[in-house]
């Protein structure tokens, strides 16, 4: 069902409660999404992106009962993945002709995609579409955000910026709006969202920011395309994200392991206790990677300034779970953090250097060489792995950023 943002704009999108896993199974979506859509109404009608194609005639059929599909004058796709553009073949079908206003890189997209020549208006920085009544959507080219067809549309005349997947978060609420919704469960699908689909553009995040806030637009609105809507202080959520490209770190140091006779984990659960004690004030977080959310993981690897890294050997290599968490970090691209590894083993013990070479190849400084210890850990394995963990600490030094958290 429609719900109205400003004068003449409307929330057309739907909200997908049962979603927990996207991006095949690489996200999970624990508190859903929605998959927002736009209407924009002047002399002329503008829709602002799609939904999911399993939505699709769920969603037209809205469109016709609610608006007529007549009405529509043009379509804008922000973005080329389907869980945005997966209604336009639908929508299509029953509006031939209709153009859509995308960028030349979401062209090919669409076309690898659904395989359809439609009616493309290919647009660059600074084009517009002049809507009437005072309304006019300009684009804002945003590559890498986080595909290479990524874009924003700014409707002027209401101060609305629709920037697609950046600002946004795999949330589903009826309350549609920031101030409206749990802030603790909306920062943590916020930072959830960018630590693990943003991190490895930062570099591009903050040269974006910088370049919409030079063009001095005024925001009062922040309309992305999953989750709530920013009406309440929206250029909050774009301060946030400032901070959390500049190679965001907190006084927080998380320790992760696999395990499989409990030694490794014995020896997680006696360094973290080592840490605490080295550095009271900082945040200690445990997680057996083969059993926490994995995108919970990388969120706490993104939150912390350091962290240990820990699997038994097996065959002379490491845990499925423990070498998948090193791929997707490699792939993140995290900077400016520390680590070190850990674990036990029999009669060969190469997953330390396994786990520290990996660790240097995705931007990781390596604090030492790690910490290993020889079959199940007896007291004073144990003594010496909370030994090491002071010492872990005590290399760190004292937190000399501000006290902040996500």
């Amino acid at each position: 069902m429609k719900r109205e943002l400003a004068k003449d704009v409307f929330w057309v999108g739907k909200i997908d409660w049962e979603l927990k896993m996207i991006h095949g199974s690489e996200y999970s979506t624990d508190r859903g999404t929605s998959y927002n859509s736009y209407l924009v109404r002047g002399d002329k009608t503008a829709l602002i992106d799609t939904v999911w194609g399993r939505f699709d005639a769920e969603f037209v059929d809205n469109l016709e009962a609610e608006f007529g599909l007549s009405s529509i004058d043009l379509v804008v796709a922000n973005h080329g993945e389907t869980d945005h553009s997966g209604a336009l073949p639908e929508l299509l079908r029953r509006r031939p002709g209709l153009p859509v206003y995308c960028t030349s890189n979401a062209a090919k997209i669409l076309k690898g995609h659904y395989h359809e020549d439609w009616n493309f208006r290919i647009v660059k920085t600074g084009d517009s579409v002049d809507l009437g009544k005072g309304r006019r959507l300009v684009f804002v080219e945003a590559p890498m955000l986080h595909w290479p067809d990524s874009m924003f549309t700014y409707l002027e005349g209401a101060a609305i910026l629709f920037p697609n997947d950046a600002f946004g978060q795999h949330y589903a609420s009826e309350h549609l709006f920031n101030d409206l919704v749990d802030q603790g469960e909306l920062w943590q699908e916020c930072a959830k969202y960018y630590a693990n689909i943003l991190t490895p553009f930062s570099p591009l995040v903050a040269k974006k920011i910088d370049e919409v806030l030079a063009m001095k637009l005024p925001v009062e609105i922040i309309a992305p395309s999953h989750g709530v809507i920013w009406r309440k202080d929206p250029l909050q959520i774009v301060k946030r994200y400032a901070a959390w490209a500049a190679d965001w770190q907190e006084d927080r140091v998380a320790v992760i392991y696999d395990t499989m006779w409990d030694g490794t984990r014995r020896l997680a659960e006696a360094m973290a206790r080592g840490v605490a004690e080295a550095s009271p004030s900082t945040t200690v977080v445990v997680h057996n990677v083969a059993k926490s959310d994995k995108n919970d993981v990388i969120t706490e690897v993104f939150r912390s300034r350091a962290f240990l890294l820990g699997s038994p050997t097996v065959n002379r290599g490491i845990l499925n779970p423990v070498a998948g968490l090193l791929e997707e970090m490699r792939g993140l691209k995290f900077k400016g953090k520390k680590a070190a590894a850990f674990g036990c083993y029999g009669w060969s013990g190469e997953s330390n250097a396994l786990i520290s070479a990996r660790l240097a190849e995705g931007g990781f400084e390596l604090v030492d060489e790690g910490f290993k210890s020889p079959w199940e850990p007896d007291a004073a394995a144990l003594e010496a792995a909370a030994e090491y963990g002071r010492a872990f600490a005590r290399k760190l030094g004292p937190w000399k950023g501000e006290a902040r958290a996500v």
